[in-house]
């Protein structure tokens, strides 16, 4: 059978790396993720940005948490047992996005993922990438860059 003229026989994947931001689904891509753990001891920071919960050592490496909620502004992240923080490596720092859980990790077609819709406006639209739509959910895809902006 002769592949069609201009077409391509293959898509490109992501991996994401999906949690729950309150009840938003958001996902990053896992090569963003150094590593994801349980919420530690932190130090608090005096005069940091409200969304900054504080600071702790991570193996060394000094980390600063933020309330990802809290950033997004879609409220604080309440804190349980399946809380977590999302270390990602960003401008050769360690930042810790502390997330309401962890779900899955989601292969996703390049292709199908889609722009953000304009409605998205204030803060939140400018810290998505775009939207990619499963089965049963979208996932709000994080632009981990933008996120972190100001706080690198």
């Amino acid at each position: 059978m002769e592949k069609p003229e201009g077409k391509k026989m293959t898509s490109q994947f992501v991996e994401m790396a999906t949690f729950y931001v309150g009840e938003a689904l958001c996902g990053m891509d896992i090569l963003n993720v150094q590593e994801i753990n349980k919420l530690m001891d932190m130090t608090t920071v005096p005069q940091a940005p409200d969304y900054v919960m504080g600071i702790l050592n991570l193996r060394g490496q000094i980390v600063t948490i933020i309330d990802l909620g809290k950033k997004l502004n879609l409220g604080e992240t309440e804190l349980s047992d399946m809380s977590r923080n999302i270390i990602v490596n960003a401008k050769d720092e360690y930042i810790g996005l502390l997330v309401t859980r962890i779900s899955d990790v989601v292969e996703a077609e390049l292709d199908k993922v889609e722009p953000p819709p304009a409605n998205i406006g204030g803060v939140q639209g400018k810290f998505f990438k775009g939207v990619f739509k499963t089965k049963e959910r979208l996932i709000g895809i994080l632009d981990v860059e933008k996120v972190l902006d100001n706080d690198i």
